[in-house]
């Protein structure tokens, strides 16, 4: 049985008064589904992932949401330099059920014990992927999340996001339509106003 995992009822946000970003926007999640936000840059698909994260606070309307893991576009954005990436996996997380994640992505133990300049771009969003999912979130935003991938990755990563979905509804922002029609259940577009 599905749940709602996220609500956004009558969303109005703005960086000005006079410029609006949303303008009553609504959307709900179910645990076991996928969204795709779509449309062109500086349209606001980043900016609602801050509204949901409640890094920004919405002018008026609700946003009702449980627990929430995000995988960055820029995975050397999401680790600090200095910790190999099982400290900072640890750091959020219990690392139950990791071993078979790590197979599954394509990476091994070793790559968990390095610190994660020593990565390749798409090592690191796998490891940013695979932490996202340890964490076992309720909601799980996804920003570009394969840009750093080349397409066969691509096709592996989602296709493991898709078989991880028990209990968990996702919000990906992707500028590929071909890969939100191939995985999601609905496909958003936003467009300037």
């Amino acid at each position: 049985m599905s749940l709602t995992v996220l609500e956004i009822d009558a969303l109005t946000f703005g960086y000005s008064h006079e410029k609006r970003i949303f303008d009553n926007f609504s959307l709900t999640l179910n645990s076991g589904e996928i969204k795709a936000i779509v449309g062109p840059s500086g349209v606001g698909k980043s900016t609602l992932f801050e509204l949901i994260l409640g890094r920004l606070k919405p002018q008026s309307g609700t946003i009702k949401g449980s627990t929430v893991s995000q995988v960055f576009q820029d995975p050397y954005s999401s680790f600090h330099p200095t910790y190999t990436i099982r400290e900072q996996i640890r750091d959020v997380t219990s690392m139950e059920g990791y071993e078979l994640l790590l197979g599954q992505m394509g990476l091994e133990e070793v790559h968990l014990d390095m610190l994660p300049h020593k990565l390749s771009g798409g090592q690191l969003q796998r490891c940013s992927i695979l932490r996202a999912l340890l964490m076992k979130p309720k909601i799980l935003l996804l920003d570009e999340p394969t840009s750093a991938l080349d397409n066969l990755n691509q096709l592996d990563i989602m296709k493991l996001i898709v078989e991880h979905l028990d209990g968990m509804g996702v919000l990906l922002i992707t500028h590929d339509h071909t890969l939100a029609k191939w995985c999601a259940d609905e496909v958003i577009t936003l467009t300037t106003a």
